[in-house]
């Protein structure tokens, strides 16, 4: 059956794209508008002024994209709920971001990773993550976001990539360009309670189809129930979750700028717990929205050539006139989130590391923004580019790239962001080394790893999350031998007054115990199979 949705679209779904198209653009037009009043207020971090719910559904939105939908619908049709693991077992990192880097990186009040960093170690650190940060913003967030979404837009409509990527950069830069995270946030809200509904009914149409939860279940092998897979498993052994998924957790929730930005932006910081907590919530969703999807395709049109055309087809064969118009809407959406939020980051990174303090140190507010709106443009072009660069690599699965990717890129920041936060006598020598360095090695392997000997071949290869997690522990121990030798760099180590660090209110706390014994339960219900 074809995949491709526009030869199923009615008048009534273009409609709905339309509507949706202006809802969208008078939101962010009116939170950008708020901000023109305000001229000299800042556009990255929405003038500390978000809630706990803006919070969790930004971070949320910025972290669902659409490789999301489709790779989890994909690894749902082919193996059962274990994908699930990376997103069950984060709230573990949630809970380390919320009550032991949040409340230090609020107290240090800065708006930038590099930027707390550099206040604990000096401006050389601060530069070489500041370019870090800006590599890894344009890499891993725009340009394999914008290649997942012009992949889908091509499945969707069926025109060339270039021209749905073109597309889709122009959308999402518009709010980026316009509002900043204030409107981002406020069109991120709208657009994830339109995904939780569209993809709900999808996932309550498919059981009803297949008759009833009974059914659902029975009606796989009985390994698709379980979270935890046999070491045996060649794909998504247990041992390797649980060593190497860490390492890209921390790094993601702890240290990325996308994801940190929505909690710096906090009215306080018992808002800002309070939002953590809630994507914690909103990460249970992933079984009935995503996973689930696959399941239900597997039991309803087995014998697909491509499992990861497991969401469209649900799409096509189950949704009326009018609600496949609203798919294509959040796919969009999804897609639009995540860029836009990326571009905004890029830009706060650059504005205020690299040209706020190495360029134009007496920059004014319209001068910062002026720049940082350029620097949008610039990293829409790149994004374009590395889109249709990563287009020409064939054979991968998206999900997995995703991961490789991050997990190449993540233990340089793991291990000095942990070093920083729980032991003092890290030093400048160590964590210059290791960013600098160690990030070469750690890339290194990854571009060994998936271009070179590719493990598809070279069977010498250990799994990526686990080769993740012991390029994680050589550098680990490496910073810490740096930093015991240089005893003069553990005295000039400035120590950031934090004050006294808040304790996390009874409110955050009772939350937290309550999603943990959640968390517990379902691990416990989903492995006894």
């Amino acid at each position: 059956m074809g995949n491709n949705l526009l030869g199923h679209l009615t008048a009534w779904d273009y409609a709905i794209v339309a509507a949706y198209v202006v809802i969208l653009v008078v939101i962010g037009f009116r939170a950008s508008a708020s901000q023109r009043d305000k001229p000299d207020e800042s556009i990255f971090l929405a003038i500390k002024s978000l809630g706990w719910a803006s919070i969790g559904f930004n971070m949320w939105g910025t972290n669902v994209g659409p490789s999301m939908l489709l790779a989890f619908a994909s690894i749902g049709y082919s193996t059962g709920i274990v994908a699930v693991n990376f997103e069950w077992y984060a709230f573990v990192f949630l809970f380390l971001l919320a009550v032991v880097f949040a409340p230090r990186y609020l107290a240090a009040s800065v708006s930038t990773m590099p930027g707390f960093m550099g206040r604990q170690y000096g401006d050389s650190t601060q530069n070489i993550l500041a370019w870090y940060a800006l590599i890894k913003i344009l890499i891993s967030w725009l340009s394999l976001g914008l290649f997942a979404g012009g992949f889908l837009v091509r499945q969707i409509l069926g025109i060339p990539m270039w021209q749905s990527v073109i597309v889709l950069v122009l959308f999402a830069g518009f709010f980026a360009f316009a509002g900043g995270l204030k409107a981002i946030a406020k069109v991120n809200v709208f657009q994830m309670i339109l995904l939780i509904a569209v993809s709900l009914t999808l996932t309550l149409l498919g059981v009803a189809k297949v008759g009833g939860l009974g059914k659902v279940f029975h009606g796989v092998p009985g390994h698709y129930w379980n979270l935890l897979h046999p070491a045996s498993d060649p794909k998504y052994p247990w041992y390797a979750i649980l060593l190497g998924y860490p390492v890209s957790a921390v790094a993601f929730f702890c240290t990325d700028q996308a994801m940190v930005q929505s909690v710096l932006g906090a009215k306080n910081l018992e808002q800002g717990q309070l939002g953590v907590n809630f994507i914690g919530w909103l990460k249970i969703l992933s079984l009935p929205l995503f996973i689930g999807t696959g399941i239900l395709c597997y039991e309803l049109y087995p014998g697909l050539k491509d499992p990861s055309e497991a969401y469209m087809t649900m799409v096509t064969s189950l949704f009326p006139a009018g609600m496949k118009g609203l798919v294509i809407v959040v796919l969009i959406a999804v897609l639009v989130g995540t860029i836009s939020s990326s571009l905004n980051s890029l830009s706060t990174v650059f504005t205020m590391d690299v040209y706020a303090r190495n360029i134009n140190p007496d920059a004014s507010q319209s001068q910062l923004r002026a720049v940082g709106r350029t620097t949008i443009l610039v990293g829409c072009g790149f994004a374009i580019l590395m889109a249709l660069a990563i287009d020409s690599v064939k054979g991968l699965n998206l999900f997995d790239v995703f991961q490789a990717v991050l997990g190449f890129i993540a233990p340089p920041l793991a291990v000095v962001f942990l070093l920083t936060v729980f032991w003092r006598r890290t030093t400048q020598q160590a964590v210059n080394a290791i960013l600098s360095i160690g990030s070469a090695f750690s890339l290194g392997v990854g571009v060994v790893y998936l271009w070179v000997l590719p493990s598809a071949k070279y069977s010498f290869w250990p799994h990526y999350l686990i080769l993740s997690f012991l390029i994680f522990a050589v550098l680990f121990v490496a910073a810490v031998l740096l930093s015991l030798a240089d005893s003069a760099g553990q005295a000039r180590r400035q120590a950031v007054d934090y004050g006294v660090l808040a304790r996390p209110t009874r409110r955050v706390q009772v939350l937290w115990a309550a999603l943990a014994l959640v968390m517990i339960g379902l691990y416990v219900v989903f492995n006894g199979h």
